[in-house]
């Protein structure tokens, strides 16, 4: 049987964006638009050819080093930070020495959802509380804040808890109800388990391996689960949502559907797990960016 001409996809795409838009991509790279401004990154999952033209339009692109890390050339003076919008919310955009911008544009689907359905328990006169594991800068707390939570937002890096703080601003949340919290996410959630806190969401998205604000080794194969299970001991009564996001190369939507139907099966509730995912202009193509476990309530 042959190929059909006309491709799918079974991820989740964040196709509503305005300010942002995937061009193109190939050999390794991926040609951006954020604003004004266009960058080329490096991206693992880029394994096939370009579409045979050649990229002339770019303003910064990411060279990798073969000692590890890089560094960015630019054709022209880039601002040391921009601004994109996403629906009602803006962003603080920069190019970092580690290639990222400081956003991930595909987790705007998750974005949408977490806010769709605190929207509705606030429709229904519930407060809802988040926790926001390994935040970053804060995209899924603003959104969770914007959409009438109160959120407690914790990552290991100071400098990233700062630009959530930024985002914050930019979105008109600076005086909504957000605690930031600089510290090991595992070392926060057994703190709050002592002091028998309770949230009614829990959003994380855990990184393959990194360190936490005292050094502490993270990684994901050996730790995720430990640290699930102490947030299942987090969950109130009244729980809404569990989403954990994933970036971690091989690992699958089913071996964390497995992970998150063994956690809170005893719990009720509606499990999805797929992956989430950026359309590309050219060609028509869609650029795999990791994978996501929702349960709710």
């Amino acid at each position: 049987m042959s190929a059909s001409a006309h491709s799918t996809s079974n991820a989740l795409l964040a196709s509503e964006w305005k300010d942002y838009e995937l061009l193109d991509a190939g050999d390794g790279m991926k040609l951006e638009r954020w604003g004004d401004f266009v960058l080329s990154r490096p991206d693992p999952q880029i394994i096939w050819p370009r579409a045979g033209r050649e990229w002339t339009n770019w303003d910064a692109w990411y060279h990798r080093s073969s000692k590890g890390g890089g560094k960015w050339d630019y054709r022209k003076r880039l601002p040391e930070s921009w601004t994109v919008k996403y629906r009602n919310l803006t962003f603080k955009v920069a190019p970092t020495g580690f290639k990222h911008t400081g956003l991930f544009p595909e987790q705007a689907v998750n974005w949408d959802w977490c806010s769709e359905l605190i929207r509705a328990a606030k429709n229904k006169g519930r407060e809802i509380s988040v926790l926001n594991l390994f935040g970053y800068t804060g995209a899924a707390t603003v959104a969770a804040a914007a959409a009438g939570a109160s959120v407690c937002h914790v990552d290991a890096a100071k400098g990233m808890v700062e630009w959530c703080k930024d985002n914050a601003r930019l979105s008109g949340l600076a005086e909504a109800p957000v605690r930031y919290i600089v510290e090991d996410c595992h070392a926060f959630v057994r703190r709050e388990i002592r002091r028998e806190k309770k949230y009614d969401a829990i959003i994380m998205d855990p990184p393959s391996y990194g360190h936490g604000a005292s050094g502490e080794v993270w990684k994901l194969d050996d730790h995720l689960w430990p640290l699930l299970a102490d947030c299942k001991k987090l969950i109130s009564d009244q729980p809404l949502l569990f989403l954990v996001n994933a970036y971690t190369t091989g690992l699958s939507p089913t071996a964390l559907a497995n992970v998150m139907s063994r956690l809170l099966s005893d719990r009720g509730g509606y499990m999805a797990t797929g992956e989430v995912g950026l359309p590309i202009t050219v060609g028509k193509l869609v650029l795999p960016c990791g994978i996501f476990g929702r349960w709710w309530w």
